[in-house]
């Protein structure tokens, strides 16, 4: 089986409110997607939706995961949404790269990951085993040796939170890495050392899903789709050509006249 995520006519919603309106998308092994769309467009709700995130109500429409149904059937209840957890989605081989990486204090990145991969993987790591995996990741991704230690994004940049959860996905090794804006605020230098590390990572088993509101992250990765997401509905789909035409016409060119602001 070739498709990793599979998400048919999904609609979500947020204390009432609707966001989603019918996602359908598909990602194969090996392939990168990318979904660009504005401000309020959708684009965190639906990370938020494929992890399971409590606060977000799915209304309709179904979620299929390495084969396994994560939402079921059209107006799922509580229970059907509830199913599969966060937790276990993640033990599963899914993975979001936050916009805005929480700061844990009193945990090291090494104790972190420790606890992280011993979770997925049901192999209680060492210390010495989690550590000398780390280092090799940080080396690979450009990352200081010295951050192992350091209490997790505590006094960290922008740049160093992505690199950090480059790093994470490095070292769990998900199937499908679903980032959420991880460009945001990135300098340049910190920009280009994140898409190398994604870069790396590409390969015939693991699907990306790429959420962006600016073309340029998408300078240095290459996707293999890009998907227009306005007002809660993708409103077209194709190459990387897509992306070049958000640049160079902006949103407004994917709406209807009747949706384009005056």
């Amino acid at each position: 089986m070739n498709t990793l995520l599979d998400i048919q006519n999904l609609y979500a919603s947020v204390e009432g409110t609707e966001i989603l309106k019918g996602i359908s998308l598909s990602v194969d092994r090996g392939e990168v997607h990318a979904v660009m769309g504005p401000n309020g467009s959708g684009k965190s709700t639906l990370a938020n939706v494929l992890m399971g995130h409590p606060t977000y109500d799915v209304t309709g429409g179904s979620i299929m995961f390495q084969g396994k149904e994560l939402v079921l059937g059209d107006n799922p209840t509580p229970e059907e949404v509830a199913e599969v957890t966060p937790n276990e989605r993640a033990k599963m081989g899914m993975f979001l790269a936050f916009q805005y990486p929480e700061e844990i204090q009193g945990v090291t990145i090494v104790n972190f990951l420790r606890a992280a991969l011993s979770a997925k993987t049901g192999t209680n790591f060492t210390v010495l085993e989690l550590r000398l995996r780390v280092m090799e990741a940080m080396k690979e991704i450009g990352m200081d040796p010295s951050f192992a230690d350091r209490y997790l994004n505590e006094g960290f940049s922008g740049g160093e939170r992505k690199r950090n959860e480059v790093l994470q996905m490095a070292v769990l090794e998900p199937d499908l890495a679903i980032m959420d804006e991880t460009d945001s605020g990135l300098d340049i230098d910190a920009l280009s050392a994140v898409a190398d590390g994604v870069e790396r990572m590409r390969g015939p088993e693991r699907g990306f899903l790429i959420i962006t509101h600016y073309q340029r992250l998408l300078e240095h990765i290459k996707p293999d789709v890009v998907h227009i997401l306005v007002d809660g509905e993708i409103v077209q789909t194709g190459g990387p050509e897509l992306a070049r035409q958000v640049e160079e016409d902006g949103y407004d060119s994917f709406r209807s006249p009747a949706e384009t602001p005056a």
